[in-house]
């Protein structure tokens, strides 16, 4: 599965929010997290786009004027630490239902 990460700032929620409710992006997975919680600055927001290809291509060009796309190095190590997270609370969750 295609992703990209995002770091866009807060004050640009409107348009974020616009970006994200575009036809094709919309239909991809969508993450957003405060930056300064995961490790990253204040007043920005780390925002996680996984899918298709064409909607992780399109979620790229609406974005990249809205903010920075994370390097490689950093996305792929943030991307891991967001999936441990999500893995942490799946496993946790499961502790209601096995009884």
């Amino acid at each position: 599965m295609a992703w990209t990460i995002f770091e866009v700032p807060s004050a640009r929620r409107t348009e974020l929010d616009a970006a994200l409710n575009d036809d094709v992006v919309s239909r991809q997975s969508q993450k957003i997290r405060d930056a300064a919680t995961q490790g990253g600055a204040a007043g920005q927001l780390f925002v996680v786009i996984s899918g298709s290809d064409d909607g992780v291509a399109r979620a790229n060009e609406l974005m990249a004027p809205l903010g920075r796309k994370l390097p490689p190095a950093d996305a792929e190590a943030l991307h891991k630490k967001l999936q441990d997270e999500d893995d942490s609370a799946s496993a946790g969750m499961g502790l209601f239902f096995t009884e």
